[in-house]
């Protein structure tokens, strides 16, 4: 069976978080990671609320970019949510995966920054990949395509 575009989709919007500290997450993605922060804004009232279908919502949220791809970060202030990030295995968990030229030099740099890792570096045969974590348990991962520059 052939696959077709949906051809009312206009393009891909970005990718987005829910975290604890929204100030401790733009410092990870912006610092370690060299993510722009394009906006930080607070929301409140019926519309907000209507949007996320929670009652009483009050967020604070940021739009990062890196390589045109964007990164929304949002910290809900009210209602509050659990605290527990998903694990790899349970439905709805999701990562980004950050392409690189060197995982293992970029392992021991994020190693060194306190950054948690599930596992170094594995040899996947025509990759060399490992997941780690955010400061809220979000999965995140490395690759690096053997034989080819990433940028």
């Amino acid at each position: 069976m052939v696959q077709r575009q949906a051809r009312w989709l206009v393009r891909f919007g970005q990718t987005s978080f829910t975290v604890s500290d929204l100030d401790r997450s733009i410092a990870f993605y912006r610092d370690l990671f060299g993510f722009t922060v394009e906006r930080v804004s607070e929301s409140s009232g019926d519309d907000v609320s209507g949007m996320t279908g929670l009652p009483g919502s009050h967020l604070r949220l940021a739009l990062l970019q890196h390589s045109g791809h964007l990164l929304e970060l949002i910290q809900y202030l009210s209602p509050k949510g659990s605290s527990k990030a998903p694990t790899r295995n349970d439905v709805g968990a999701a990562h980004i995966a950050f392409y690189v030229d060197d995982a293992q030099a970029i392992y021991r740099r994020l190693h060194d920054h306190g950054v948690r890792f599930v596992t170094p570096p594995q040899d996947r045969g025509a990759v060399v990949a490992c997941y780690f974590l955010d400061p809220d348990g979000i999965t995140l991962e490395l690759i690096e395509r053997k034989g080819s520059s990433q940028s």
